[in-house]
């Protein structure tokens, strides 16, 4: 045979013995590797400061702005203003034992225009949006954009702040979903108002195609028909919902946000 044939054998047999040698560690590898793979954040859980009770608001910050990038809310449309807001009156409540579910929250956010996909449920334990669609204001907050809000009866205007969801109904718009507001002099008059989340035909984007803006309630969060099911399913029984709008008063009125 001749030197240069034995020198290929020879670095055969070398390569395929070293091989044998490296399968057990790449195998070995592999198996610790797959144990790496990072588990679903529960940021809900996270939003707890332990026993005390004692509010860390640069932790709720760093929390806060690693769920707003990671959700994308920023392309989706909703202000990282609104939503810091939203999460700070959030925490808050929960430190005083607010809200069976812990997980779920929804922003109404009539600073956008009616036009705009400006209702955002969000399921915090695993960091996504579930549902992302058009909501209406009252009549009398404005056409296209709601600029007056009140919590007095019969003012057909939204009201603003934290509510937390109840029980569902059949009434006068099908199945809803009653409010509690937990603004004192801001929303607790949602109940005697009648301010629930119901259907809507005029909450379709035919009408912002033909008029320019969506119709109107006489102050509830109406919703699109094809939605309003599962977007109630999902809320009812004790989560968070905040309405948030441009207005100083409510800005500078709210113990919730300026806690």
């Amino acid at each position: 045979m001749k030197r240069s044939t034995l020198e290929q054998v020879s670095i055969f047999f070398t390569v395929l013995f070293l091989f044998t040698l490296y399968l057990p560690l790449v195998s070995a590898n592999n198996g610790y590797f797959s144990k790496l793979k990072p588990e679903p954040v529960n940021y809900a859980a996270q939003l707890q400061h332990g026993s005390t009770g004692e509010r860390d608001d640069e932790n709720l910050r760093e929390r806060t702005e690693a769920l707003y990038e990671t959700m994308h809310l920023e392309q989706m449309g909703l202000s990282k203003s609104t939503f810091e807001y939203a999460m700070k009156g959030f925490d808050h409540l929960l430190q005083n034992g607010k809200f069976k579910n812990e997980s779920i929250i929804s922003i109404a956010d009539l600073s956008l225009p009616s036009t705009e996909k400006r209702l955002f449920v969000i399921d915090l334990s695993q960091a996504k949006v579930l549902f992302n669609t058009y909501v209406a204001h009252g009549v009398n907050s404005g056409t296209v954009m709601a600029r007056e809000f009140s919590n007095q009866p019969s003012s057909y205007k939204s009201s603003l702040g934290f509510y937390e969801t109840l029980s569902t109904y059949m009434g006068g718009h099908g199945y809803s979903l009653k409010l509690e507001g937990l603004e004192k002099g801001i929303n607790d008059n949602a109940n005697r108002r009648a301010i629930v989340m119901h259907a809507a035909a005029y909450v379709n984007e035919a009408l912002i195609k033909s008029q320019g803006f969506i119709g109107r309630s006489w102050g509830c969060p109406a919703l699109p028909e094809k939605l309003y099911k599962p977007i109630i399913n999902t809320i009812k029984g004790g989560t968070c919902l905040f309405i948030y709008g441009e207005d100083k008063s409510y800005l500078s009125q709210s113990k919730l946000i300026n806690t």
